[in-house]
């Protein structure tokens, strides 16, 4: 299982922050891991999908809980990643923290690769926070 975590600080308020990273059906244009979405069912708070990603095209399934203004966690259910992705929010000296972790791994066979991967998507995230902030800021 890899663990990576990273996190920005954003010029902004919680709502505004809130507003682009609970958006999850606008995913992609943030994470480029993620090359597509599609809804599967909705419930309260609770969303089941299936994601495109970039590696290889693989579908993945998602069970997603939002806990509005806080945390969005997401688990892996099937598919090539198995483990979990989850963005937090935080207000500390006037700013928005925007923190990621993830804890997952390939699956099958592909496990072998979870620690080049992990590099991958640690730098993904990176671009996706930065992207996030860009967002919020302007």
């Amino acid at each position: 299982m890899a663990t990576i975590e990273v996190s920005i600080e954003i010029n902004a308020p919680i709502d505004k922050v809130w507003d682009i990273v609970s958006d999850i059906d606008n995913e992609p244009k943030f994470w480029r891991g993620t090359k597509e979405v599609r809804n599967i069912s909705k419930e309260g708070n609770r969303v089941s999908r299936e994601i495109t990603i970039a590696f290889r095209d693989q579908k993945c399934m998602q069970e997603v809980k939002m806990s509005p203004k806080e945390k969005i966690e997401t688990e892996f259910t099937k598919g090539i990643i198995d483990g979990t992705k989850t963005i937090s929010l935080s207000f500390k000296d006037e700013k928005t923290v925007l923190r990621t972790i993830w804890n997952i791994k390939l699956t099958g066979l592909m496990g072998m690769f979870t620690g080049m991967i992990a590099n991958h998507i640690k730098s993904g995230t990176e671009q996706a926070l930065q992207n996030i902030k860009k967002e919020v800021e302007r």
